[in-house]
């Protein structure tokens, strides 16, 4: 069949608008008609190829849409169901039986290798293959292909136009808050980045009984939006010292600190905003790849400091974005207000108004 794609083709180039043939999906996959998917930062760092992936590849990761066709061994799925597409996991390793599908020891190769565990591909042009299964579904496209075990349904009572980006960064930002760090009522909590990600951990924070949430971010807009989402303060780390303005609201140190910014500068400042015994939550990419920061051994013995990274949340799509939605349904978690939906013609210009900070997270529609 002949599908639409927003495809890229050089690292760090455009996107540009394509019709492409897309092959019969496998057995075991469902064909997914996209009708919003959020753009995301790894989509960028991937088209910059700061993370590699081949090109030209069709991204996309955070797709939500309606079932149009199941292969023949699906039986959990049906044409007309509206679901989401979560990232790429075997759901049969050590680590994805364990219920942490988001450490799956073959999540590089599934999520960014552009093809099936295979080796083949199910998009291509006039000159050839185009890298498809991005994340396990491409869906910067009308329609993308996915495992029938990454794709989540849900009710047809919510709004799929949003749902999207339930699937990577909501869920990154609300499942580290909820699992990696496990945050309790009467903790505290710094949030660095009010991004999509950040934002919405300080939304999963307000949700656990944090008792004070502060957000770092050089952006006014997005202070502000911070507090109207649940932050109780907030800091511009282009006035001053990030740590020392911390401190001046809890002397003491946070709980927990989130840093979405992946900047070393910052994340070490945030280690010098911990309270003893506090934990650090790493989940924002880096701007390259051998990006370190450089930790002080006593420093982390003597105040008893923790550091882990978090991929996808550490949590599992299937029971996590349910939840998430009833959370939506209940008025505690509305992520919708992040939303700002362009068509997917317009990804480009959609891509400088997100960078601009004139938007806080982009979805991208396709027409019917």
């Amino acid at each position: 069949m002949k599908i639409t794609a927003a495809v890229v083709r050089t690292a760090g180039g455009p996107f540009t608008i394509e019709t492409l043939t897309m092959d019969e999906i496998a057995p075991d996959e469902v064909l997914v008609r996209i009708v919003g998917t959020g753009l995301c930062h790894t989509d960028l760092v991937v088209r910059d190829q700061v993370l590699p992936a081949p090109l030209p590849a069709v991204l996309g990761h955070e797709g939500a849409g309606v079932v149009e066709a199941v292969g023949a061994q699906v039986t959990h799925l049906a044409p007309g169901d509206h679901v989401i597409m979560g990232f790429a996991a075997c759901r049969q390793c050590a680590q994805c039986l364990a219920g942490h599908p988001a450490y799956c020891e073959h999540f590089g190769p599934l999520n960014f290798g552009g093809c099936r565990p295979d080796g083949t591909g199910c998009l291509h042009d006039d000159a050839g293959k185009v890298s498809s299964h991005f994340f396990g579904q491409s869906s910067f496209a009308s329609h993308a292909v996915a495992a029938a075990h990454n794709v989540v349904k849900v009710d047809k009572d919510v709004p799929l136009e949003i749902l999207g980006p339930l699937g990577c960064g909501i869920m990154t930002g609300a499942g580290t808050v909820f699992h990696a760090l496990d945050m309790r009522a009467g903790e505290t909590l710094l949030v660095i980045g009010g991004g999509p990600v950040g934002l919405s951990a300080i939304m999963a924070a307000r949700v656990r009984g944090v008792e004070r949430i502060i957000l770092a971010d050089p952006v006014a807009s997005r202070r502000a939006m911070g507090l109207e989402l649940g932050a109780s303060d907030t800091i511009d780390v282009g006035a001053g010292d990030m740590a020392e303005q911390l401190r001046r609201i809890i002397p003491q140190g946070v709980t927990c600190v989130f840093d979405s910014s992946g900047v070393v500068a910052a994340i070490q400042a945030g280690v010098a905003c911990l309270a003893t015994r506090g934990r650090l939550a790493l989940v924002g990419v880096p701007r390259r790849l051998d990006d370190a920061i450089s930790l002080n051994i006593v420093d982390m013995l003597s105040r008893g400091i923790s550091v882990c990274g978090a991929t996808e949340g550490d949590a599992d799509p299937q029971t996590f974005l349910p939840y998430l939605i009833d959370l939506y349904r209940e008025g505690r978690f509305p992520f919708d207000r992040l939303v700002t939906t362009y068509p997917l013609e317009q990804i480009n210009q959609a891509i400088a108004d997100q960078h601009a900070g004139q938007c806080v997270k982009v979805v991208l529609t396709t027409a019917e």
